[in-house]
Order: C-alpha cells, then sequence, then structure tokens
C-alpha cells in the first residue's frame, strides 16, 4: 500500500527542484510506493574546498529529499511540512559524479514523520546516512 496522501503516479518530477535545490543541481528521479530519490552532482557548487562532496551539500540533499516526501503524505490543503531535526553520519568521500539519495520512513504520523535517508555514490557505495524528523504543522488561516 502507498504511504502517499493521494495518487501521485502522474507527478512530474523534472520540474520539482527550486531553490537552493536548484542551485545544486538536485534532480527528483524517482516516487515509489515507499520512498522517493534523487541526484545531486559533486561539482564546484557542492564540494567543500579540499575538493571533496561537501558535508552541508549532502545534508541539503537529504533534507530536501525527506521534506518532499513528507509533504506528499500529508493533505497540502490543511498542513505543510517543516523540518524540526536532522542527524548525518558522513561515512565515505567523494570527489566527482553524482550522489543519489533514497528517502524511506521509519514513521509517519498525524504530527511528524521520520525519514531514514541513505545516500549513495555511483558504484552504491554507502556515502551518508540522514534521519530527518519533520513536523507536520497545521496550515492557519
Amino acid at each position: 500500500m502507498s504511504i502517499w496522501f493521494k495518487d501521485y503516479s502522474e507527478i512530474s518530477l523534472k520540474d520539482a527542484s527550486t531553490g537552493i535545490d536548484k542551485t545544486l543541481g538536485i534532480e527528483y528521479l524517482e516516487l515509489g510506493v515507499n520512498f522517493l530519490t534523487a541526484k545531486m552532482p559533486v561539482n564546484d557548487h557542492t564540494k567543500q574546498p579540499l575538493g571533496l562532496l561537501h558535508g552541508g551539500a549532502s545534508c541539503v540533499l537529504a533534507e530536501s529529499v525527506a521534506s518532499f516526501a513528507a509533504f506528499l503524505c500529508i493533505n497540502p490543503e490543511k498542513k505543510n511540512v517543516v523540518g524540526l531535526n536532522l542527524n548525518a553520519n558522513h561515512l565515505k568521500s567523494v570527489k566527482d559524479g553524482f550522489v543519489f539519495a533514497k528517502a524511506t520512513p521509519i514513521h509517519i504520523g498525524k504530527s511528524t514523520s521520520v525519514w531514514n535517508v541513505e545516500i549513495t555514490n555511483e558504484n552504491g557505495d554507502l556515502i551518508s546516512i540522514v534521519k530527518f524528523t519533520a513536523m507536520h504543522k497545521d496550515i492557519i488561516k
């Protein structure tokens, strides 16, 4: 059974990146039954001074994909999603190519959701493990 608020099978992920996502080159790839994936280039916009993928860029990728996934689980007419907590463990460095993030839920409740995000390189090696918590905030009218 799908975790999403409604059937998003026809959603176009191609134009979903805005703001910092677009600046860093994050592209959303696949919306599965219980996951969302994205990719980000390792380039001058996402590297730290030593030429490695910046941990902060990895955190942006993780928060973006998990926040988007959390948003797709709520009724957007009644709630919005904001980040509460992000915990990242960076396990391996990357110098070039792309990294891929996959967000899967640990918990989806009425007021919060918790997401596991695994970031891998092009060879499938685990680069970072991120846990993200989102608050499902009521829209005040």
